[in-house]
């Protein structure tokens, strides 16, 4: 008799999500999917508003990576207004999105992953969280928490606020950057230094203990796509994206965004509210692709900072070619934070970035822009339509957590099979398969919103449970 298991809540997650897994009659494995089962609907609130409005609006979506949204909501703001921002505009956006980095990375590594990683995928589920790896390593435990600090407070001394800060603007930031809080970030950088170091030394020394989980957490060949500069390093702010096959070969060079819409479409599947991103000449779900960590390591030739570039030839060492084990998002992330660390030092030396000059003004030039930035989990994609009086008339966002949803389902599929034998499993299968997605790091808040015919469906119960009326949308 057939059987489905589930998974409800998937835990250590950003956002509330499921996972079902579909026995065959002789107990093995037959489907799973990863299910997104919140509705958020933002591109739908925003209609009607001033496009001015939309990065604090957009940044609302998400309390870890709201910083992306205001950074891609502000490009795309900028092209309807066909305006350059300032020099000193752009360094302190990019300081920004990296601090984002920085702290959502250590969230993801120490508190939500760093548990299976130090106390084993089978141990006390009682004990699977960042208090229980304080107490098996208390100076690896202290170090996630300083470093989410760290990338906390760099967001505090620019945007005044460590989350929904409104200090990104269209046309650029609302306030310079002052000596005082210049010199602050400079005197925290010692300590950010150690401790990312110490959390590279820890992850390369367990990592060895995953062998089998590194051989079926979404292990498969696929495309990657990432923001990358014209030198072939790596990018979060600016650049344009290039999509790689699962060879290493670009398919796509140099993708603004203006060009993402032609190029890049949204599938649905009946069992998910967050889309299936995919690359329009191949097809769904056949032009599906990888984004994150992973993928931009697997895309860039050189990080373009002296301690990360190393760890980058180090992490290409590990595959000829692209490195296709999901479990490897852990060892990029790391590697991103070192390089966010770096690369914040390199702008703050930068003889303008306590320049006054930091917005320019301008009304509705066009009445259409688009923006795109790298969240921490991905690429992020915005593109807005307003009227002549610069009111939004539609929306679209593409996050990361779409791009990466087909392989997320692929992956929750092969761990299932790989752990689930004969109708058996053990809690801690059940958890290899959770974080099988947790690698991916998705931000299930981000991801869901109104996309065409929405499969609601409302139930109106009498006091003695009778059903009185039910609607179907």
């Amino acid at each position: 008799m057939s059987q489905t298991i589930t998974i409800d809540p998937v835990t250590r997650l950003e956002g509330h999500g499921k996972i079902t897994i579909q026995l065959n009659d002789q107990g093995e494995v037959a489907d799973a999917h990863f299910h997104v089962t919140q509705v958020r609907g933002f591109e739908r609130f925003c209609e009607g508003r001033p496009f001015y409005e939309m990065p604090a609006l957009m940044a609302r979506i998400c309390g870890i990576c709201p910083v992306s949204h205001l950074v891609a909501s502000a490009k795309a703001c900028e092209a309807i207004m066909s305006v350059r921002i300032p020099h000193t505009a752009a360094q302190l956006r990019r300081v920004l999105n990296l601090a984002q980095m920085v702290q959502s990375h250590s969230l993801s590594f120490f508190h939500l992953s760093s548990p299976d990683l130090l106390l084993g995928m089978e141990s006390d589920p009682t004990k699977r969280h960042i208090f229980g790896v304080a107490a098996q390593n208390p100076e690896l435990g202290r170090a996630g928490i300083a470093l989410r600090r760290f990338g906390q407070r760099v967001i505090e001394l620019l945007g005044s606020k460590r989350i929904h800060t409104g200090w990104v603007i269209p046309g650029g930031v609302t306030d310079p950057l002052t000596a005082a809080n210049r010199d602050e970030i400079l005197a925290m950088m010692p300590e950010a230094y150690s401790n990312v170091k110490l959390a590279l030394a820890a992850y390369k020394q367990l990592a060895s203990n995953f062998k089998q989980e590194i051989e079926v957490f979404a292990n498969f060949p696929s495309m990657y796509l990432g923001l990358i500069n014209e030198d072939d390093s790596i990018e979060f702010t600016d650049g344009t994206l290039r999509l790689i096959d699962e060879k290493g070969k670009t398919v796509e060079e140099s993708i603004t965004a203006t060009q993402f819409p032609d190029l890049i479409g949204e599938a649905v599947e009946p069992y998910s509210y967050t889309k299936f991103v995919y690359y329009k000449p191949f097809g769904y779900p056949e032009g599906s692709y990888r984004v994150g960590p992973l993928a931009r390591l697997n895309i860039v030739k050189k990080m373009g900072t002296p301690l990360a570039e190393p760890e980058l030839a180090e992490f290409k060492q590990l595959a000829n070619g692209p490195v296709e084990s999901s479990f490897y998002y852990h060892h990029a992330r790391l590697i991103e934070v070192l390089y966010g660390i770096e690369r914040i030092e390199q702008i703050l030396a930068d003889p303008l970035i306590l320049d006054k000059h930091v917005r320019a003004t301008a009304g509705v030039n066009r009445l259409e822009g688009a923006g795109q930035s790298e969240a921490p989990r991905g690429t992020l994609h915005h593109h807005y339509k307003v009227d002549a009086d610069g009111k939004m008339v539609w929306a679209n966002l593409v996050v990361a957590t779409g791009h990466n949803n087909n392989a997320m389902n692929k992956g929750v599929l092969q761990a299932a099979k790989a752990y689930v034998r004969n109708g058996k499993f053990t809690e801690g299968a059940l958890n290899r398969v959770e974080a099988v997605i947790r690698t991916f790091d998705p931000c299930l808040s981000c991801s869901t919103h109104a996309f065409g015919q929405m499969p609601l469906a409302m139930t109106i119960l009498s006091a003695d449970g009778e059903v009185v009326d039910k609607v179907v949308r």
